[in-house]
């Protein structure tokens, strides 16, 4: 049951070419920097993983996680809904030289995709994007005199998410909005590598205060000092 991992670099080096990969945050707030970085030295010792898809609600800031991600060429495709945020130069470049592939989704559409592969529910109906682009070649159906668009599920092979607390057995905790898609992205991936700030025994985490139950949590490595995004970004730092 103890799923403790006893560094970063061991965390993520069972991610292959290839995979989908869910990333926790939104924006900076909850976003698992570290373990971004990790799989990047990782990338750039071996060349592996490449070709990965990224569900993401942005495609990266500044030089740093995903940003630097994309920069280094590790990433085929972008899942996400806001593609084009303040420092996305990253993604830009890419996706203007025809280097990416994006799909885009609306934020709401995007989180329900992603719970409702982990409640195990393989679609749903919205009424969010029928009649634009978005929609087109998706089923859509009337509701009580309104139209909706038939949105499948969003699974992952891996959840790479940041929590406050943890415990050996997986169980997680949050600060106040790094909770965002974290939770959701544990529950829709067949791996979820969590990092946290502060790692303890079972028990130490009060039951009705864990968010994210241990089994949908199968990696946990302890990072005291997690890194802030948008305080690297204003910094210029480029990884």
């Amino acid at each position: 049951m103890n799923k403790l991992c006893p560094d970063l670099v061991a965390a993520v080096a069972d991610i292959p070419d290839g995979a989908t990969v869910m990333i926790g945050g939104f924006g900076g707030s909850g976003a698992p920097v570290e373990l971004l970085h990790a799989l990047i030295d990782r990338f750039r010792a071996t060349g592996h993983p490449a070709r990965l898809t990224i569900v993401n609600n942005n495609a990266g800031n500044g030089g740093i996680g995903i940003a630097a991600m994309i920069r280094a060429g590790m990433v085929a495709k972008v899942i996400c809904s806001f593609p084009r945020s303040s420092n996305a130069e990253a993604f830009n470049e890419k996706y203007l030289a025809g280097e990416i592939e994006l799909e885009l989704v609306p934020q709401g559409t995007l989180a329900e995709r992603i719970r409702a592969a982990g409640a195990g529910i393989p679609a749903f109906y919205t009424p969010t994007s029928y009649g634009t682009e978005l929609a087109e070649g998706k089923p859509a159906e009337e509701f009580d005199g309104r139209m909706y668009v038939r949105e499948r599920w969003l699974k992952a092979d891996f959840a790479l998410i940041k929590g406050q607390q943890g415990d050996t057995v997986g169980n997680l905790t949050y600060r106040m909005a790094a909770r965002n898609f974290n939770p959701l992205m544990a529950m829709a991936a067949d791996r979820t590598i969590a990092q946290v700030s502060r790692l303890g025994e079972p028990g130490c985490i009060d039951p009705q205060q864990v968010i994210t139950p241990g089994i949908f949590v199968d990696t946990i490595v302890e990072v005291p000092e997690p890194q802030q995004e948008e305080v690297l970004v204003r910094m210029g730092v480029v990884y």
